[in-house]
């Protein structure tokens, strides 16, 4: 029997509940799956699942067995990067998901900052948001992700959590381009260009949340995963967007009254993490920190700002 693989499987089904949902997280037939579970609890002796047609759950067994499950995975899928440069013949590689959002520069300092400091090992980085990033992660296509939280799915360990305080980018004709910085509030009526929730649901529902908290309900959400696609919204006026400072020809960037927005990442990683996938999130880290400006999650004061003016523009 192929314990890995069957280990694999009831790792997914444990994870989703639901043997659809986790034959497509491995990307395999409903079928099969069931056959591979099936077959490790006819070989461990146990039921590990009470299964009815409205409902998959977990029993003692099971759950006994998950962690267990989780990290002899993970420890056979750490194998290659321990035999990397041990005279095998292969070289050892860092699979890394990175969100969309987080800028040219600060991609560029961390890929040419773990090759410079790792030359021997294989950096094969993908642009990925959050949700993806999660799957590839607990499906072992991805050794280590960037992620957006909040992150609620189990089995996943994660790195320090940085903070970062978007503003506003507007269009260089709007009326509040002239304010030294803007309220939330003072959006009201405004389209806004997000990022798509099936992308990062936990920063589309948290950022969101926060705007209507603070009295901006936006007339229309525009779901843009395409940097190009959002500028050009902007551009026109159509909507405005957040994100962290920004120099672009026709727009303006200016920071929220108050911080009331708290965009939280860090790294992630499934299992046990191996050197190059810490090496990885170290540098991470340092690069969030350094270049991006991010702060220690709850570290970053609420930014000062002057009173908003009566007439709604700067004297």
């Amino acid at each position: 029997m192929d314990i890995v693989r069957h280990l694999a499987c009831f790792v997914a089904v444990a994870e989703e509940l639901h043997f659809g949902d986790a034959a497509a997280r491995l990307g395999m037939a409903q079928p099969p799956l069931s056959q591979r579970v099936r077959r490790l609890e006819s070989e461990l002796g146990v039921r590990l699942f009470d299964r009815s047609s409205r409902r998959v759950a977990l029993t003692d067994a099971g759950r006994l067995l998950l962690p267990e499950a989780r990290e002899i995975v993970a420890r056979v899928e750490r194998l290659p990067d321990l035999l990397a440069g041990t005279g095998g013949g292969g070289a050892a590689t860092v699979r890394a998901g990175v969100p969309g959002d987080v800028g040219p520069a600060v991609l560029a300092a961390l890929f040419a900052g773990f090759r410079a400091e790792h030359p021997g090992v294989r950096l094969v980085p993908a642009a990925m948001g959050t949700a993806a990033q999660v799957t590839a992660l607990l499906d072992g296509t991805l050794d280590v992700g960037l992620v957006h939280h909040p992150v609620t799915i189990a089995g996943l360990g994660f790195g320090p959590v940085l903070v970062r305080h978007p503003g506003v980018r507007l269009a260089a004709g709007d009326e509040l381009a002239s304010w030294s910085a803007v309220h939330l509030a003072d959006l009201a009526g405004r389209e806004l260009v997000l990022v798509p929730r099936e992308a990062e649901p936990g920063l589309h529902d948290e950022t969101l949340a926060a705007c209507r908290r603070n009295g901006f309900v936006p007339a229309r959400i525009h779901p843009a995963a395409d940097e190009g696609f959002a500028l050009g919204l902007v551009l026109s006026g159509t909507a405005v967007a957040f994100g962290p400072p920004a120099e672009t020809p026709g727009t303006v960037w200016r920071p929220l009254a108050g911080a009331p927005l708290a965009w939280r990442s860090s790294t992630a990683w499934r299992g046990e993490p191996g050197p190059h996938v810490t090496a990885f999130a170290a540098l991470a880290v340092r690069v969030l920190r350094e270049d991006a400006g991010m702060t220690d999650d709850g570290a970053t004061p609420a930014r000062r700002v002057a009173p908003r003016p009566a007439t709604g523009f700067l004297a």
